[in-house]
């Protein structure tokens, strides 16, 4: 989840965690966005880590939350390749719970702007998005989790219509550097918010990961404020145990935990 240390919410940190202990969540984790040369609203996305850093400090060093919720401290990365070293330095000098790599930007386009498809079109705009989610990894793979697989579909209509079929190679492609990398397979539940009928990534992508090998899956519900707190969470457990899951991981340290769903 996100709080007002991410460029897109307004949401307090204390308030997201009362909301939680308010919805009977055993733990969350702050994966607030650092996107570097985000190109559509420069500075929009630059993360101020000490100050977040800071406020986590204060709200949890004190033991008041002790016995009602555990709360972690993560950070999401807007991965583009030339950030790589960047993002490297960053990791190794904060002692982060949890890294979630994602892809939001394309050739400094962000897909959740309509510029993006008048430019790719939709089935190219879809296929480019997940060409560059490749690269991303290749070029950086010290995240934890990759978030949002297929974050592209969430803001267009007609890519929400496009076959599982229609990418499913480049997709292959990107499940097997994951499985191969130790990486987990975010389970975003925050495209139920959107309409989406299923999660991000959809059910044929889970489905893969699972019998590729895949066995690392975190959840989230990509939360930015507290009404959004465990969207989807009513329907997950069934969706993941129809995909062969029978439990997630939380990662602490950086170092992945199973839980039962």
């Amino acid at each position: 989840m996100h709080c007002y240390f991410s460029g897109d919410s307004e949401a307090p940190m204390v308030d997201m965690i009362e909301a939680s202990i308010d919805n009977n969540l055993a733990g969350i984790t702050f994966t607030d966005h650092l996107d570097l040369d985000y190109y559509h609203e420069p500075n929009r996305f630059d993360l101020d880590i000490d100050e977040y850093r800071k406020c986590y400090e204060k709200l949890t060093s004190n033991g008041m939350y002790q016995n009602k919720i555990e709360v972690l401290w993560g950070i999401e990365l807007g991965l583009q390749p030339h950030l790589a070293a960047r993002h490297r330095e960053i990791i190794s000098t904060y002692d982060f719970d949890f890294v979630i790599g994602s892809t939001h930007q394309v050739d400094k386009e962000d897909p959740y702007y309509p510029e993006y498809f008048e430019k790719y079109g939709i089935k190219g705009g879809v296929r480019r998005f997940f060409e560059v989610t490749a690269e991303n990894i290749n070029a950086f793979k010290e995240f934890d989790s990759y978030g949002h697989l297929d974050y592209i579909i969430r803001y267009n209509d007609e890519a929400k219509k496009l076959p599982y079929e229609d990418y499913n190679d480049i997709i292959d492609d990107i499940l097997h550097l994951l499985i191969e990398n130790d990486k987990a397979l975010e389970i975003n539940t925050g495209a139920f918010k959107f309409g989406l009928l299923e999660p991000n990534p959809c059910i044929a992508t889970i489905n893969r990961y699972k019998n590729l090998g895949g066995k690392l899956i975190t959840l989230g519900s990509d939360a930015h404020r507290t009404t959004q707190i465990g969207v989807g969470y009513d329907k997950i457990t069934s969706i993941l145990k129809d995909c062969g899951y029978n439990s997630y991981f939380v990662y602490k340290n950086r170092k992945p935990e199973e839980h039962e769903l």
